[in-house]
């Protein structure tokens, strides 16, 4: 950027043209790649037929941008409190970096150096340190509210919120409360010493070991 005018912190995701072109780029190369949705042990697109493999990576690049929007937006907020923002709002671009069709990502620009003010700001280690936190703080404010599927923490956190026991209502099944709070029949069976699925109003059950 030229202009010794233009100052501010930016953070931007990827297009949506982006990620159209990119889930056609994907899907050509799908042949030379296993896994191209989640890494090692996911979703391969190499024995799929064109049509689902384009289904289950567009809905795989859609739920990325999201993510990353929602990402982008607590950053930038973060951001704001230390730095002046070069716009408000998240924006978006095509950059190769963002190009993943499963990780939420993002590319901050934290200033100008074309801007002889921005570029003695961002030289001073007492403000780039300020900077690196608020980024950081706007990472980690996102991702305790979003665990990723499948790690320790979103583990502990499903545990977290499920209680430790639930009184049966008039209608329920084993089969529902287990669906409800996300734990297999023969587990609810086995917390509770119970005989079958069979299950009464009024009855308390444990729903965790915990």
């Amino acid at each position: 950027f030229k202009k010794s005018s233009a100052k501010g912190a930016s953070v931007f995701i990827l297009s949506r043209s982006g990620a159209t072109s990119e889930t056609a780029r994907y899907l050509a190369k799908r042949e030379n790649s296993t896994d191209l949705i989640g890494g090692s042990g996911s979703v391969s697109l190499d024995d799929k037929d064109p049509v689902l493999a384009s289904v289950l990576l567009d809905l795989s690049m859609t739920a990325t941008l999201n993510s990353s929007l929602d990402l982008g937006k607590s950053v930038l907020k973060s951001m704001g409190n230390i730095a002046r923002l070069h716009k408000n709002y998240v924006e978006e671009a095509g950059f190769v970096v963002l190009k993943s069709p499963d990780i939420p990502s993002i590319l901050i620009e934290t200033g100008f150096i074309s801007n002889p003010s921005e570029a003695k700001k961002l030289a001073n280690k007492t403000y780039q340190k300020k900077l690196a936190y608020s980024i950081f703080k706007g990472i980690t404010q996102y991702f305790s509210g979003n665990y990723p599927i499948g790690t320790l923490l979103a583990s502990e956190k499903s545990d977290i919120e499920r209680p430790r026991h639930y009184v049966v209502l008039p209608g329920d099944t084993a089969y529902k409360i287990s669906k409800k709070y996300k734990i297999s029949v023969k587990k609810l069976i086995k917390l509770n010493n119970l005989k079958g699925d069979k299950i009464y109003s009024g009855q308390k059950l444990r729903i965790t070991d915990k």
